[in-house]
């Protein structure tokens, strides 16, 4: 029995050498990202990490920081892009002035069509992008839509019409989305969603913007007690990784991050559905009110905001983004 056991611990052994008499160790892979263990994305991301290593055979060992543990989310894209960490994931809007392409789907009112989130991976508009990023010092390998619908939330006053956003100060994302925040009067203050929570609790804020399962995993309904449930905009959360490190993959290890990537892409779309559905019910247990705008309503909220939208994203972006939003306008078609 001895000799049987040590018979098969050699061949374990020898099956883990090259050709060059080395033992050959798992490509590590660290990946960053902001959102807390309970988001519905953080699990998909969970769930990402485990496919890359079964498609690779065990080949990438890939080693997931959420919360902002090991690199903020203001430092990942530039922390990719050097190579100081293979891989992150990050919300499109997060790209700002870097990258305005990235604010497409943001156009208010515009891009919520659930069969054109499911068709984006590989659409002609992602292609588009995945060009756009690479040329900034990333690869993408993942597209994780992580809302449709969006949530205005506050205390007191439900934020249902532009007059309501008068004065308010409100979570905004980057210069482009806010035009159409400042555009009803409201007072956007730019931050990643790990610190909305706080700038509610203290005052900083009056009210936040998040995607509707967001209100319920980050916990708003300890410090707001109104949610108005919109089809605003669509965010995605998107993997990326160092170009010199993927470049430096073998093809099946390559072609193993495509798999999976395309996987997750498609429980993201999923897992997304459920938890916008579930989201009002749970903050009803909350005593929160709940409200959802009505098409009437969004097609004010669209008149009010849209045309500041436009202009800003049109002087960031002139005729690329022109033909990125032609390109979305064809998926699905």
């Amino acid at each position: 029995m001895k000799k049987i056991l040590m018979t098969a611990v050699a061949a374990a052994a020898l099956a883990g050498i090259g050709q060059s008499g080395t033992a050959q160790a798992a490509e590590a892979m660290r990946c960053s990202h902001q959102l807390p263990p309970q988001h519905h994305i953080a699990q998909v991301i969970d769930r990402w990490a485990a496919e890359v290593e079964a498609q690779s055979n065990g080949d990438i060992d890939v080693q997931v920081f959420g919360a902002n543990s090991l690199s903020g989310a203001k430092e990942n894209i530039p922390s990719v892009a050097k190579g100081s960490i293979e891989c992150a994931f990050s919300v499109n809007f997060q790209w700002g002035k870097t990258l305005p392409l990235m604010n497409v789907t943001l156009k208010p009112y515009a891009v919520t069509s659930k069969d054109v989130l499911a068709n984006w991976p590989g659409s002609e508009a992602a292609k588009y992008l995945e060009a756009a990023l690479l040329e900034k010092g990333v690869r993408n390998v993942a597209w994780l839509f992580t809302t449709r619908m969006s949530a205005y939330t506050s205390k007191g006053k439900a934020l249902l019409t532009p007059a309501d956003f008068q004065g308010v100060k409100i979570r905004g994302l980057n210069p482009i989305v806010d035009a159409g925040l400042r555009a009803m009067g409201a007072a956007p203050s730019a931050m990643s969603g790990s610190k909305v929570y706080q700038a509610l609790s203290t005052g900083v804020i009056d009210a936040g913007l998040t995607d509707i399962a967001a209100t319920w995993s980050r916990k708003y309904y300890e410090v707001q007690d109104q949610v108005v449930a919109s089809p605003l905009f669509s965010v995605f959360f998107h993997g990326y990784v160092n170009p010199a490190w993927y470049d430096g993959l073998s093809d099946a290890n390559k072609a193993a991050l495509d798999a999976a990537g395309a996987k997750a892409a498609v429980w993201a779309v999923e897992e997304t559905e459920k938890a916008a559905g579930s989201a009002p019910y749970n903050l009803a247990t909350k005593n929160v009110t709940v409200h959802i705008h009505t098409a009437e309503q969004a097609a004010v909220m669209k008149a009010a905001m849209g045309p500041a939208f436009d202009a800003a994203f049109a002087e960031e972006t002139g005729d690329e983004g022109k033909k990125l939003l032609e390109l979305v306008n064809q998926i699905g078609k």
